[in-house]
């Protein structure tokens, strides 16, 4: 079921950056929403509900790449991401039921907020790719807990919740950096599909543009994980929070007017 307000497609636009959002993908171990949404808002002029719902789809073809990818080289656990998804799967109907209930112009602002988080995150994660998480009481109920944040967050803008859950491994649990992008890719998967049973409910889903995306970037995703492990991670974060502040900059100066008003 793909939804009526679907602007025209332009399928040069929705391959190039499906194949973009691979690399990222593989890369620093995200869905790739953070590239879709205001790719579909900004240049293909999408409706930011049935982007963030598009997008929230898309992402499953490059992370079940990015799982093959990372897992064959022994990145990948299995135990971390059960608990992560179990939280994600969870909070993201709840993001989807806040996608629907909040204005445009605060998915926005929220949307901006939470890139600025990201961006920090990237420059106060120092990975440490020899680092093992121990699942003990206290540290599977607060796994549960990323989760939940990372799949309402999901639901929300349509990310798939790596942008959390990468820096929060790494950050709070002592995870490698490897390990921690690996099995988020793993758990984007189950956000992925419980967020969008809750979007496709609501028409905000075009199906036919979140599989030329995802497909696409599943062809680059391998490519990203192997420059993820041969390439300085920090060098890897400047770039990313680069381009992180060009969005928020796009975003900003497209919401601010509206807000004045």
């Amino acid at each position: 079921m793909t939804t009526a307000s679907a602007p025209s497609r332009n399928w040069f636009a929705l391959i190039a950056i499906g194949l973009a959002v691979g690399l990222a993908s593989g890369l620093f171990g995200i869905g790739g929403g953070l590239l879709i949404v205001p790719a579909l808002v900004y240049l293909l002029k999408y409706e930011q509900r049935l982007a963030s719902g598009t997008s929230l789809l898309a992402i499953v073809a490059p992370s079940i790449a990015g799982v093959i990818s990372y897992a064959l080289a022994g990145y990948v656990d299995a135990l971390l991401a059960a608990i992560l998804a179990a939280g994600s799967m969870l909070g993201a109907p709840i993001g989807t039921w806040l996608l629907a209930r909040l204005s445009k112009r605060a998915l926005q602002w929220s949307f901006i907020g939470f890139l600025v988080v990201v961006i920090v995150m990237l420059f106060i994660v120092v990975p440490n790719r020899d680092s093992v998480v121990h699942i003990t009481w206290v540290s599977g109920p607060l796994l549960g807990l990323v989760g939940l944040f990372a799949g309402m967050l999901a639901g929300l803008l349509g990310v798939g919740g790596g942008v959390v859950v990468v820096p929060a491994l790494v950050l709070l649990f002592g995870a490698s950096d490897l390990v921690a992008k690996g099995t988020s890719l793993l758990m984007i998967i189950a956000t992925g599909f419980a967020g969008t049973i809750s979007n496709l409910r609501r028409g905000n889903v075009d199906l036919l543009a979140a599989a030329i995306i995802g497909v696409s970037a599943a062809l680059l995703t391998p490519l990203g994980a192997w420059i993820a492990q041969a390439l300085d991670p920090f060098a890897a974060n400047v770039a990313f929070a680069v381009f992180l502040v060009f969005v928020i900059v796009r975003m900003a100066v497209d919401a601010w007017p509206r807000r004045r008003k």
